[in-house]
């Protein structure tokens, strides 16, 4: 598997520890195609859409689509973002829209203040 930046793919986050998402989820791959020698991943988690996460930055809602493969509106988890294995990534469900994924990642950039 060599999942892409912008790909959504199914992950599976168990175990989890805390407040750490779990379960099998749909996740964003963030990171740019760079020559690695591990076989991990940047994602962001997606978690079904709440009317409270309005406004916060911490969450970006994405609708469903055809081309996201999404079952229905989400929120990319910022604050759930981590490095993955490749083995966790069981199938892919679609390819996130530019502008979307875009606003992802400026949101991670100011989250964490990489002005």
């Amino acid at each position: 598997m060599n999942p892409k930046r912008g790909e959504i793919w199914m992950v599976n986050f168990e175990p989890q520890t805390g407040d750490e998402i779990q379960k099998e989820r749909p996740a964003v791959v963030l990171n740019l195609p760079v020559e690695q020698v591990f076989q991990l991943r940047l994602v962001v988690p997606f978690t079904g859409w709440q009317p409270f996460f309005a406004g916060r930055i911490t969450k970006v809602q994405v609708q469903s689509s055809v081309r996201n493969g999404l079952a229905k509106a989400s929120a990319a988890d910022l604050l759930q973002i981590r490095s993955v294995s490749t083995l966790r990534f069981r199938r892919k469900v679609g390819d996130l829209e530019a502008p979307t994924l875009s606003r992802i990642a400026s949101c991670v950039a100011a989250f964490i203040d990489a002005t």
